[in-house]
């Protein structure tokens, strides 16, 4: 049976399509921008309702690798502090990266329980086919997250065997640092599983914008998630390519901005950023999951704000607007209609 609906439901219309100059489709959605504190400077939609952040809050859950010493102990390069934030493309610098990880852990890649997939990169994929490879869990998006998982347990001197589930200490740990910093009180009895066998959960939108917020500042947190948050932001800003990969929208925001924002995606239609100057944290949802409409909606998002402060460079400008409106081309590379997102001003 169907459940019954309220037009409160409905979410404003935050991407619109057009092929020349008629209206082809549409994608529904919510933004929030928030303070530290929690409190908001703008809302689209309802903030309050919940969404899965999955991968976007990376950062977040990268903190228990700072804040437990593992990162110092075991010597981790900026660079691979990065990884551990990021959706990575299976790049050979990001494999070389995860694999270096690993062996100043003493671990290894079969030890990694966030599965096998063909590298994100086409090229990387089409090359590793060629020579007659398989991927294995090291190309996997997450498999820097996952390195990170395995540093915790070793310096905890715990089995590194059922990490990734909700009742094991490591995620446990992983779950508190999330609560801390969205400030939502998250049970592994709600946890559901995300794709890399971790646990997932749910939280309202307006959280995932005050973790940002906090994860930019500092503010709210203890001294010592306080101290994390600053030295995985340096490793972003320092090492953006970790983010993602060349050319794709994660990096090249974070490396435009030069320290100014950082963004991460997330599945199903997920970004979070966070504007350290001005204590701004952000969130959007697409209602229907399209990666495309939530990168524009981000992108325009930011650029809108950084303009009206004046603290963007022209770069960032420049990387911003290609994200946020471009047009829609066919086969033969001529552009017959546009991606546009709805301003936030007209709303």
């Amino acid at each position: 049976m169907l459940e019954a609906f309220s037009p409160m439901d409905i979410s404003p219309r935050l991407l619109v399509v057009r092929r020349g100059q008629e209206e082809e489709s549409f994608h529904r959605g919510r933004a929030v921008v928030a303070t530290a504190s929690g409190e908001t400077v703008l809302t689209v939609g309802n903030i309050d309702a919940s969404v899965f952040p999955r991968s976007s809050i990376k950062p977040i859950q990268a903190i228990p690798l700072v804040a437990s010493g593992a990162a110092d102990k075991y010597g981790f390069s900026d660079d691979e502090i990065a990884l551990a934030c990021g959706s990575h493309v299976g790049s050979p610098l990001h494999v070389a990266t995860a694999q270096s990880i690993l062996k100043k852990i003493d671990s290894a890649c079969d030890q990694l329980g966030c599965g096998a997939h063909w590298p994100l990169d086409s090229g990387e994929s089409r090359a590793l086919a060629a020579r007659g490879k398989k991927p294995t869990a090291l190309h996997n998006n997450c498999s820097g997250k996952h390195c990170g998982f395995l540093a915790v347990a070793t310096i905890r001197g715990l089995a590194m065997a059922g990490y990734t589930d909700a009742n094991h200490p490591v995620m446990r740990e992983v779950t508190n640092a999330i609560s801390h910093v969205t400030g939502v009180n998250l049970d592994e009895s709600q946890a559901c599983v995300d794709g890399c066998a971790i646990p997932a959960f749910s939280m309202p939108l307006v959280s995932v914008a005050t973790g940002f917020a906090r994860l930019g500042t500092g503010e709210g947190l203890s001294p010592l998630l306080a101290r994390a948050a600053e030295r995985i932001r340096t490793a972003i800003v320092q090492n953006p390519i970790m983010l993602s990969g060349a050319g794709r929208v994660d990096t090249c925001i974070t490396e435009e901005s030069q320290g100014e924002v950082f963004v991460k995606s997330g599945a199903e239609g997920v970004m979070a950023a966070s504007i350290p100057a001005l204590g701004y944290g952000l969130a959007v949802k697409i209602d229907d999951g399209a990666q495309r409409a939530a990168t524009a909606v981000m992108a325009n998002l930011l650029l809108q704000i950084l303009q009206k402060h004046g603290i963007a460079t022209a770069n960032a400008i420049e990387a911003l607007t290609e994200h946020a409106r471009f047009p829609l081309k066919n086969w033969n590379g001529t552009a017959v209609g546009s991606v546009e997102p709805v301003s936030f001003a007209d709303l």
